[in-house]
């Protein structure tokens, strides 16, 4: 006789032995006990979770020759052609290899005559969602009102491509994905009953390849069994199964927590040297960093993360002093990363840059903490703004001014060190606008390119040694006649016409344009402020956002 695989070999002959669906096998049994079954039945969910076991125990417990009852014996005729798959009352059908409307025709056909030897006649379709839709089209009527003595029995890991007219007409039951101790558990007990030795730390390795699948658990185990004779190490293992242990994982979660990016760059080159997937890995990283954020918080981490209890201790040793805000940061960029390293042509270096960016990062900080710094920035800028308003109201002399003196702080020039110019003397009567015109055809003469910034100024004021030129122009012409160097030659030159040392003043002419210009800059000044601020970058940052506007108010 050929090998039987020991999902085969193992499979449950009975409600009670089916693992983690007990919310089904509890349901089917009530209703066998209850007469209560319905005619047409579905079973929908992940490979490898009991499917088809459950349907073959179904068909038993409704044919048993001591039942209908929820609890087959398991010996008599019935019950043993359906364990050994050669009941002539219980069809099982490929959905896959027998999806055409002539097939579905053929069995509606069928479905008329009555059983062999059994109490009813049983249809059990597996991966029913590849029937073709006049398939289904064409098994409606059948399914909405068989015989009394047939039961459909279907089964699928796609329920969403079943029409809804074939859903609404089927008791429907969902499997769940099986945890990762239940199938530790049973792996354990199969060995014992194979006599082979696998290590507890092992098995939950398996358990965890496994994926939820019942099915697939036993089939690694099938392989670590036949790859290995004698005791089996968990290294053994490893290499068989070709992955990473779980002390690799915490290893580096733990130098990603304390940011030592050496040991980062050390165990990743390490994996790789020893052929082992890198995009695998990285998501399995992925998903152990979303288990520390759970085990962080706190609350239903049995529940929500499946992992075995030991794991779940380490765990929170590792995440004790990392505050929350930090760890979720760190699975933020861990997480978008993921689609860059799975679709790269070099994993390793793209987990690499990964890594080394995260430590580029600043350490978020806690929300509270950062809205409270947010408002004290707001009644800072506030703060700023008031004090710019009060020295924007202050008198323009005392706010513009310049002096003319010298960066050293001496006076330029003396009236000893004037030369003089042909020019007429000053009459004390004369219009001050026909002074200044004289003193520009001065300066036209003797200095043109200043002559030219100052063709729109004025004299605004004239008395004793004191004279305050209103300077009007452009920024340009503005600044021209405001630099050290004219400011020496203005004030030389009006010493030399009024024959004494004069003390100048230069003042801007405000316009409303030039108010609107500064309110403006202002504005922008405050607004690039608020925007440059590290507060506001680490909120973008941690909430992921972008500055849409700022408002100054």
């Amino acid at each position: 006789m050929s090998y039987l695989v020991l999902a085969r070999k193992y499979r449950p002959q009975s409600f009670d032995q089916v693992v983690g669906q007990q919310h089904v096998t509890q349901t089917l049994s009530n209703a066998i006990s209850s007469d209560r079954v319905a005619h047409a039945i579905l079973f929908s969910g992940p490979r490898g979770t009991g499917k088809t076991t459950v349907a073959r125990i179904l068909a038993k417990a409704m044919n048993c020759k001591e039942g209908p009852s929820p609890t087959p014996c398991n010996m008599c005729r019935s019950c043993k052609e359906i364990t050994i798959g050669s009941a002539i009352d219980v069809f099982e059908i490929d959905g896959a290899s027998n999806n055409s409307v002539d097939q579905i025709r053929e069995l509606r056909e069928n479905v008329k005559y009555m059983p062999a030897h059994s109490l009813y006649k049983i249809y059990i379709i597996d991966e029913v969602h590849m029937l073709s839709i006049a398939a289904f089209n064409a098994l409606l009527k059948t399914l909405e009102e068989p015989p009394p003595h047939v039961m459909f029995i279907f089964a699928t890991t796609e329920p969403r491509k079943i029409p809804i007219t074939i859903l609404s007409r089927c008791q429907r039951h969902d499997f769940r994905r099986i945890d990762v101790e239940s199938i530790s558990k049973q792996l354990e007990e199969t060995c014992a009953k194979e006599g082979v030795k696998i290590d507890p730390k092992s098995l939950e390795l398996i358990a965890r390849e496994a994926g939820g699948s019942m099915r697939d658990g036993l089939s690694l185990v099938d392989q670590v069994m036949t790859c290995a004779k004698e005791k089996i190490t968990h290294e053994q293992v490893l290499d068989i199964l070709g992955v990473i242990d779980r002390e690799i994982i915490f290893n580096m979660s733990k130098a990603i927590l304390v940011g030592d990016i050496s040991e980062i760059l050390d165990i990743l080159d390490e994996i790789y040297c020893a052929g082992h997937d890198l995009k695998k890995f990285y998501a399995d990283l992925v998903e152990h960093f979303r288990n520390l954020l759970v085990v962080k918080i706190g609350k239903k981490i049995s529940k929500l993360v499946d992992i075995p209890s030991h794991e779940i201790d380490l765990m929170m040793a590792q995440v004790k002093d990392i505050p929350i805000t930090s760890l979720n940061q760190m699975f933020n960029l861990i997480f978008q990363e993921e689609a860059a390293v799975r679709y790269s042509e070099q994993p390793k270096l793209a987990i690499e840059m990964t890594f080394i960016r995260m430590f580029h990062v600043k350490p978020a900080l806690p929300i509270d903490v950062l809205i409270e710094k947010l408002d004290n920035l707001r009644q800072d800028i506030c703060d700023n703004r008031q004090a710019f308003d009060d020295s924007e109201n202050k008198p323009p002399v005392q706010d513009r001014k310049t002096v003319l003196e010298s960066s050293s702080g001496e006076v330029i020039g003396t009236s000893e060190s004037i030369t003089p110019f042909d020019t007429p003397p000053m009459d004390p009567t004369e219009n001050i606008d026909n002074i200044w015109n004289r003193l520009l055809s001065i300066f036209s003469d003797k200095h043109p390119s200043l002559a030219a910034n100052l063709s729109n100024s004025t004299v605004k004021k004239l008395d004793g040694e004191h004279l305050e030129i209103e300077v009007n122009g452009n920024d340009f012409n503005i600044n021209m006649v405001k630099r050290d160097k004219n400011e020496a030659i203005i004030k030389n030159v009006c010493s030399d016409f009024f024959g004494k040392v004069m003390n100048v003043t230069i003042t801007i002419k405000r316009s409303q344009n030039n108010e609107a210009r500064d309110k403006k800059d202002r504005a922008n000044r405050l607004k690039q402020e608020a925007l440059s601020h590290s507060l506001v970058a680490d909120a973008v940052e941690i909430f992921n956002g972008k500055v849409t506007d700022v408002k100054v108010l």
